[in-house]
């Protein structure tokens, strides 16, 4: 037995996107344990809803994390609304809905290009982020955003999409769609891809489900759960929604799971932009939550379930707005996943997991 050593991982990494800070204890060449280190980036921002009012802060609300904005404004938006008994037109539902799955596509290929990087497959990466240049052309035309979106208030949405611009964001799906297939065989068929990531990083369905693992990661490990299968807005109209799952629990499986999920995401895109209604896109709120008053709502961001919650006190700005994120979830699997793997695993597990660490310290 060798003797144990803590190794400092992050917050400034090459292979990490963000600053995730991990205390790794390792003997010889194992990690027997980590520990996580949270608040580098703490921003405070949920403390705003005392200072903003409830409409203000959804512009707050989607800058706790870039790559997940349109969830969290989306989510906090169907809060408040909740909050305050207003009905959105189905036509502002079938938009967020088909904005929410882009940046679902966004989330994605961003993570893939960057876990293309960390493998050394450095033509995969470029191949990846070029195919999202594409979703981020699509916000721009549709909401003047390429990131952060701006385009969710209480009450509907502030923008429209005209039927020839629904066309071009099919054929432009359709188009990324035989693109990607291409680029995800190649991925997953690749030998050196499955020697580092078949059986690294297991995590069994038992596991999964006693730490509370939630979105791509837990769906690797067979756990049959995913918000959008409860049929809330627009996706209560699609005709079949099955969450993507595998039974592997590895680095491997976490990776099929999310490159499925993209084409899962092309096809609901498709199938609301032939289904949606005309009317409205907003409809006028006013007044203030009652005193008291509280609501929450779950979201399937791209990285699992989040839940929000919110309390009215009678005026303008809400007392207490509360979000609880999936990586915030999935930080004891992240932990279990590590815990025996080889130093030169911890790159690919973390990033096979994708933890958002600017949702996770607000």
């Amino acid at each position: 037995m060798g003797k144990a050593t803590v190794i400092p991982f992050g917050p400034q990494h090459p292979v990490l996107p963000e600053p995730l800070h991990l205390d790794l204890v390792v003997e010889d060449e194992k990690v027997i344990e980590a520990i996580p280190q949270i608040g580098f980036v703490h921003r405070g921002l949920e403390k705003l809803v005392e200072t903003r009012d409830y409409n203000q802060f959804i512009y707050v609300a989607e800058r706790i994390c870039g790559i997940c904005a349109m969830g969290h404004s989306l989510g906090y938006a169907e809060t408040v609304e909740s909050l305050m008994g207003v009905e959105v037109p189905k036509r502002a539902e079938y938009l967020r809905v088909i904005w929410h799955e882009l940046s679902r596509i966004h989330s994605h290929l961003l993570w893939l290009g960057l876990a293309a990087d960390a493998f050394g497959f450095e033509s995969l990466f470029m191949h990846c982020w070029r195919l999202r240049e594409r979703i981020l052309d699509i916000f721009e035309k549709t909401t003047g955003g390429r990131v952060i979106l701006s385009v969710v208030k209480v009450g509907g949405v502030v923008r429209d999409i005209d039927a020839t611009m629904m066309r071009e964001i099919v054929n432009t799906l359709d188009g990324i769609a035989g693109e990607y297939r291409t680029i995800v065989q190649t991925l997953l068929s690749d030998t050196s891809i499955k020697n580092r990531t078949v059986g690294v990083g297991y995590i069994s369905h038992e596991e999964a489900l006693n730490l509370s693992m939630v979105g791509p990661f837990a769906r690797a490990s067979n756990v049959n759960y995913d918000v959008r299968m409860f049929g809330r807005g627009a996706y209560g109209d699609l005709s079949d929604f099955q969450p993507i799952l595998d039974t592997s629990g590895d680095c491997y499986g976490r990776v099929k799971v999310r490159c499925e999920e993209v084409l899962q995401s092309i096809d609901i895109i498709k199938e609301l932009a032939a289904k949606i209604p005309e009317g409205d896109i907003a409809v006028p709120v006013k007044g203030s939550p009652q005193a008291g008053a509280q609501a929450s709502n779950v979201l399937e961001q791209p990285r699992g379930e989040c839940y929000y919650y919110a309390r009215g006190n009678g005026t303008k700005f809400l007392e207490r707005m509360r979000m609880r994120t999936p990586t915030s979830e999935n930080l004891a699997g992240m932990m279990k996943a590590l815990e025996g793997c080889d130093l030169a695993d911890v790159n690919m597990i973390i990033l096979t997991i994708d933890p958002c660490i600017s949702c996770t310290e607000r």
